[in-house]
């Protein structure tokens, strides 16, 4: 879904047993998913995940698992800052059929496995 707790507040999503919060490592990223981390638990969501997108440094993701923490909400994984992601987009192709190797493709990969597991 697009980034927005539109869906939240239209209950779009009444019928999940799980959310994925997507949490960048910027102040109106985390604040946006710390609404949207409330708004799973108010819904009685089963299972709610943060997962770190875009991450550049180790300073960033510590900055995300530590907004985690404070909130409570459990972070799934870390997806790194890929080059590869906007080179696809700009070739209007899937950054997994263009760029099936790079970091970020790897990443979900794994954290598609340990959702699975």
């Amino acid at each position: 879904m697009e980034a927005s707790i539109e869906h939240m507040s239209r209950g779009t999503v009444r019928h999940i047993d799980t959310l994925l919060i997507v949490l960048e490592p910027y102040y109106r990223s985390l604040e946006a998913g710390g609404r949207l981390f409330r708004l799973a638990t108010e819904m009685s969501i089963k299972q709610v995940f943060g997962v770190a997108n875009k991450v550049r440094s180790d300073q960033e993701e510590s900055a995300i698992r530590h907004y985690c923490e404070e909130k409570k909400l459990s972070l799934l994984g870390v997806i790194p800052y890929d080059e590869g992601v906007g080179k696809a987009d700009s070739e209007a192709k899937a950054v997994i059929d263009a760029y099936p190797e790079t970091p970020a493709v790897k990443a979900i990969e794994r954290l598609v496995t340990e959702m699975l597991a």
